[in-house]
């Protein structure tokens, strides 16, 4: 049941990737974003019910709802335009728990699994990204971040969910664990250039009105707060 959700959270990631590429539309990205989250709520969920008290089911379960909380808080920001920073400060948290779920997948659960332990890993970057493009507000690494969450998408989502449902994950996870390190380090590297130069963001200078003395030069009249002032965009993972 985990793997059909791993697909479409494969599906929401390339959504998600293209729309900090800015290739869909935010509102547009919110519908799926939904509904994934919700599936990513249900399956936890049904997972640990029918567990029958097995804390190791519990515990692999319990990290489904890292992302399914995510998809929802995205699809809502969507919808509603809400300000990003909180769902950027709970995307911190959840890239420190994909860190601990990596070692419980390296040296906790068995059999071990070092290529979903390098999965985590992937996950704990990307989210790690989403805090600081959202929480930090550091837009210069949007484009990057939509990049890294499209590569995630297919070679942390769609690919192992497939292999995991046609039985051949467990056979060949070593082969599985060394490409998924050479992706993985590869394309947080080549796709550096898509990170735009930070330009700190400069309030705008008011109209003088008719008559009144003009502003030194060099010394813009600042807005007050209002209506007027840039606002930042929703636009989330």
């Amino acid at each position: 049941m985990a793997s059909v959700g791993l697909l479409y959270v494969g599906a929401v990631l390339i959504i998600n990737g293209l729309m900090l590429l800015g290739y869909v539309d935010a509102r547009a990205a919110a519908p799926l974003n939904l509904f994934v989250g919700a599936l990513q709520v249900v399956t936890p969920t049904y997972l640990i019910f029918t567990a029958g008290g097995d804390t190791t089911t519990i515990l692999a379960a319990s990290g489904i709802y890292l992302f399914g909380f995510t998809y929802l808080y995205v699809g809502i920001n969507l919808l509603a335009n809400l300000d990003g920073t909180g769902l950027g400060w709970f995307s911190a948290f959840v890239a420190v728990c994909a860190v601990v779920y990596a070692g419980l997948n390296q040296w906790y659960f068995s059999p071990p699994d070092s290529a979903f332990a390098l999965i985590w890993l992937y996950w704990a970057v990307l989210w790690a990204l989403f805090w600081v493009v959202l929480g930090l507000r550091r837009e210069e690494w949007t484009r990057y971040t939509g990049a890294v969450a499209v590569m995630a998408g297919v070679v942390t989502g769609a690919i192992p969910a497939f292999l995991l449902l046609a039985g051949q994950w467990a056979a060949r996870v070593n082969t599985w664990a060394v490409a998924l390190l050479v992706l993985e380090v590869l394309s947080l590297l080549a796709f550096l250039p898509l990170r735009s130069r930070y330009q700190p963001a400069v309030p705008p200078a008011a109209p003088v009105p008719s008559g009144a003395p003009e502003a030194p030069t060099g010394v813009p009249v600042q807005r007050g707060a209002g209506a007027d002032a840039p606002r930042h965009g929703s636009r989330s993972t």
